[in-house]
Order: structure tokens, then C-alpha cells, then sequence
């Protein structure tokens, strides 16, 4: 992939700080990264899950509600207007996880494949590894120094 930008959200008005630094699934209001798949000329949001899928109703709920904020950014105008040079660009969501997901999470990627297929739109699912303990990696601005 080539053209990628990370992007992290701002702290939020009476959101508890543990929660303005979350990032990836943990939090729906961020846009984890962007890229554009060379290969495919999809545009790819990207969405992490650098922890391990527990099969909680709350991890799904979380995933849900990022999905749906990144449908939300690519359908209602907010990518091209932000990135008009995306307009017109197939959009592919992607989720990277250090490890697949559980079977329920699976059901519920497999029916949000099913609808957004109806937009002309496609869920991958990559695995790139073992979890980090505080998150993504060094040096990648997720986690800021202590």
C-alpha cells in the first residue's frame, strides 16, 4: 500500500482521559489510519485491534460502533471532503488484529460484508501478529511516552 496517514483524534470534552487515548476498536470516533492500495486503487480505512478477541459482548459492541463511524465517514462525504482526491474510489474498511477474530466476531464481520456489499464496498480482515502489551508498537504515536 502506498499513501497511508494516520490519523488521531482530539481529546473530547468530558470524555475520562482513559478513554481520549484509547485507539483502534476501543475507540469509534477515531480514524485509526487511511491508505490508498496501490495495487487495487482502493481507498482503505483501516481500523486496529492490537488486543486479544475476548468474545465479549462489549469488544463486539466496539467494533460495531467503528464500523459504523466508518461508514459514516466514507458514505456521508466526510472522506472526499476531507480527501477530495479519494472521490470516486472504491473503499475497502480493514480491520488488522494481532490474532483472527473469535467465532462471534467472525458471524458479525460476515454480515457486515453482506450489507455493505450492497455499496459496492468491502471488509478485510489481516492478521498482523502478536498482541502488543501497550498497544501497536514504538514509535508509531499511538501511545504517548510515559
Amino acid at each position: 500500500m502506498s499513501e497511508s496517514c494516520c490519523q488521531h483524534p482530539s481529546p473530547e470534552p468530558g470524555v475520562p482521559s482513559e478513554k481520549t487515548n484509547a485507539f483502534g476498536v476501543e475507540n469509534p470516533r477515531g480514524l485509526d489510519a487511511l491508505a490508498v492500495d496501490g495495487e487495487t486503487g482502493e481507498t482503505v480505512l483501516i481500523m486496529v485491534e492490537p488486543r486479544l478477541w475476548d468474545g465479549s459482548e462489549e469488544r463486539l459492541f466496539q467494533l460495531q460502533e467503528k464500523v459504523n463511524s466508518y461508514l459514516s465517514f466514507a458514505l456521508d462525504g466526510e472522506m472526499t471532503d476531507a480527501f477530495p482526491q479519494l472521490a470516486g474510489k472504491p473503499v475497502r474498511l480493514q480491520l488488522d488484529c494481532a490474532v483472527p477474530p473469535d467465532s462471534m466476531t467472525e458471524s458479525f464481520i460476515g454480515r457486515v460484508r453482506e450489507q455493505i456489499a450492497f455499496q459496492d464496498m468491502k471488509f478485510a480482515v489481516r492478521v498482523v501478529g502478536e498482541p502488543a502489551p501497550g498497544g501497536c508498537g514504538e514509535g508509531c504515536g499511538c501511545n504517548p511516552p510515559a
